[in-house]
């Protein structure tokens, strides 16, 4: 037995295994013993994900912020004539909303829209965060998308408004 390396010498790879007590690897044991194995060898460590909290605090953050805002817009969007009256008067619009079936059918169908939207966002985050995978960004991609549906759900009585269309030059 070859003595211990000094500083800046080096070891064969049995010496190094010696020295810090670790098994040898998979194909050496396999050559030493003759045969293959029908399987590798499992390994026996396995590197350690971060655990990314400042990622989690974010991404639940987010997640009330859009719940906070889900709870009170659905029901302002639910009741969409009052929604459209206020709207109006924000807008300038001195009139009346008249499409008030076709308002109240699209409002709750952008309430259950928004509330579904978040709710999907917060599974996927869910599973996200649970995987220790970045989350941060799903809150706010599920925000976006889910609030251009809602939009859309909301423009369509609007503009379907006499006084709506005319006021904007329609």
């Amino acid at each position: 037995m070859r003595p211990r390396p000094q500083y800046g010498e080096y070891a064969t790879p049995e010496e190094q295994r010696a020295a810090i007590r670790a098994p040898a690897d998979h194909e050496e044991l396999t050559a030493a013993s003759g045969y293959a194995a029908a399987h590798p060898p499992r390994p026996t460590t396995t590197a350690a994900r971060p655990s990314r909290t400042a990622d989690r605090i974010i991404t639940i953050a987010l997640l009330a912020y859009g719940l906070v805002t889900v709870l009170s817009t659905v029901p302002q969007i639910w009741d969409f004539t009052d929604f459209a009256k206020t709207w109006m008067e924000l807008a300038g619009i001195d009139a009346t909303f008249t499409n008030t079936a076709q308002g109240d059918l699209w409002g709750r169908i952008g309430a259950i829209v928004f509330a579904a939207g978040w709710v999907l966002t917060a599974v996927v985050s869910w599973r996200s965060l649970r995987a220790r995978r970045l989350t941060w960004w799903i809150p706010l991609v599920g925000a976006i998308v889910t609030f251009m549906a809602m939009t859309v759900c909301l423009v369509v009585p609007l503009l379907g408004d006499p006084a709506v269309v005319s006021h904007f030059g329609g």
